[in-house]
């Protein structure tokens, strides 16, 4: 209780505020938030759509009128664990400000303001301690969670949508399972590899991988869910121009500077949007069975 009244008392007399127009880095330096900043954070919305992990929890939802409540249930989750984490951070901003933790000069040491908290916090009782291990435990089980579910999409679209589904390759159930394995071993080296610098940053490494997932699979999950006309052609290409335009946009374009330096998942996002309609319109329909379907779905979404 002590504590958090220190905290909420510090945060009264903080030098900070919550600026719609700018901001400041780990390193202290004032930053301007303007326009193509905050399009570049709303961007962010759009991976959302791309993620595998969350599609295939509704993939996997065994009856359909369950998804509607399970929409509601993912929004309302977002929006708490978002706002908890605007709220540790100008928490972490209080406890440094008044010297309760060191300054955190760097990004990549930005992000290990919870695990700063937690040992503050296991300074003070024995009850005290159990919550910071609470903590160190929760930042555990959400990175397993989130890993495993990364993981599990990787290998089964290797082993059954690329392999067998694509390229029709012919695998027997155990070949099938060592393809996976052989994936996540992959996988798991270059994770190793990227975490081997200590002074990288887990957002940025985040960040790039959320817009490749958003612009690689998103406008093919949209485009497939609210347009009959869209066809495999179209969702190939959508997948093969947002995958691309990502590594060229990061790499490439956004060294330009100026409006270039817009966050990589938008104009992916728009250009692979934008193939997967020129391309399916160009491209043999897709077949009256499969449209007759859509408006089947559509018809009874609309009634309820």
């Amino acid at each position: 209780i002590y504590l958090l009244y220190h905290i909420f008392a510090r945060l009264a007399i903080v030098r900070c505020c919550l600026s719609f127009t700018s901001t400041r880095t780990a390193e202290g330096e004032a930053v301007s938030f303007g326009g193509l900043s905050i399009i570049s954070t709303l961007a962010w919305g759009l991976g959302y759509f791309g993620m595998p992990h969350i599609l295939l929890r509704f993939m996997a939802i065994d009856d359909k009128n369950k998804v509607k409540i399970s929409r509601r249930i993912a929004s309302v989750w977002v929006v708490l664990a978002m706002g908890v984490a605007v709220f540790i951070g100008i928490i972490g901003n209080a406890l440094t400000a008044n010297g309760t933790v060191a300054p955190l000069e760097t990004s990549s040491k930005a992000e290990t303001i919870v695990l700063e908290m937690a040992t503050v916090l296991s300074k003070h009782s024995a009850g005290a301690a159990l919550i910071a291990g609470l903590i160190f435990a929760g930042i555990l089980a959400c990175t397993m969670s989130t890993s495993d579910s990364q993981l599990l999409a990787a290998s089964s679209s290797m082993s059954e949508n690329l392999l067998k589904g694509v390229f029709h390759v012919k695998l027997s159930e155990k070949q099938s399972m060592i393809a996976a394995r052989a994936v996540l071993l992959i996988i798991a080296v270059l994770g190793i590899v990227l975490a081997w610098d200590q002074n990288s940053s887990v957002f940025r490494v985040v960040s790039f991988a959320w817009a490749g997932f958003g612009a690689t699979f998103g406008p093919v999950m949209l485009t497939s869910l609210f347009w009959k006309r869209s066809n495999k052609y179209g969702a190939l290409a959508g997948l093969l121009t947002g995958g691309v335009m990502i590594f060229v946009w990061k790499f490439a374009i956004s060294k330009l500077g100026g409006v270039f330096a817009i966050y990589e998942l938008l104009p992916a996002f728009l250009c692979a949007l934008i193939a997967i309609v020129v391309v399916s319109l160009l491209t043999k329909a897709p077949e009256q069975e499969i449209v007759d379907e859509f408006e089947a779905v559509s018809a009874e979404m609309k009634q309820k």
